[in-house]
């Protein structure tokens, strides 16, 4: 059995190896029916009520900040700990209303609950992590323990 259908090819697609490439794609799409940036079916089967926000995570000489995108929540319906050395992000968005009418199409936003936990490097001091929650986005700086920080050494030629 062939994987990919034997073409006889002359000319140039004889040696043009983008040719092949976009069979190959073509050919794996059509196998997996899906697209990776397509979440069309998040609503039922293993995905279904879970999703994770997103993250951007910044390492500075003092500090690591942390920004969550988790539109639509209250900031008592988040749930923030630092276990060891990871950052635990918890809660649960709750549906709006359902609609049920007939001018309902399509349904993209994300609610459930979700977990999300994220490593963080050794030497962030959590007692004196600060939180804040604005438009949607949560900001967590941790600073980072005096002993973790880097620290500068001069080498003295001879």
């Amino acid at each position: 059995m062939a994987l990919i259908p034997w073409r006889n090819r002359t000319g140039r697609d004889l040696y043009n190896p983008f040719t092949e490439m976009e069979t190959l794609q073509n050919e794996m799409n059509r196998l997996f029916n899906f697209s990776l940036g397509r979440w069309d079916d998040r609503a039922h089967g293993l995905m279904e009520g879970h999703w994770n926000p997103a993250v951007d995570i910044y390492d500075s000489k003092d500090d690591i900040l942390v920004k969550a995108d988790i539109p639509g929540m209250k900031k008592d319906e988040l749930d923030v700990t630092i276990q060891g050395d990871m950052l635990v992000l918890k809660g649960e968005k709750k549906s709006e209303n359902e609609v049920k009418e007939k001018g309902h199409i399509k349904t993209e936003r994300f609610y459930g609950s979700f977990n999300r936990a994220i490593r963080l490097p050794s030497g962030v001091d959590a007692s004196k992590v600060k939180a804040s929650y604005k438009d949607g986005v949560l900001e967590l700086v941790l600073p980072k323990k005096e002993e973790s920080k880097p620290k500068q050494i001069t080498v003295d030629v001879q």
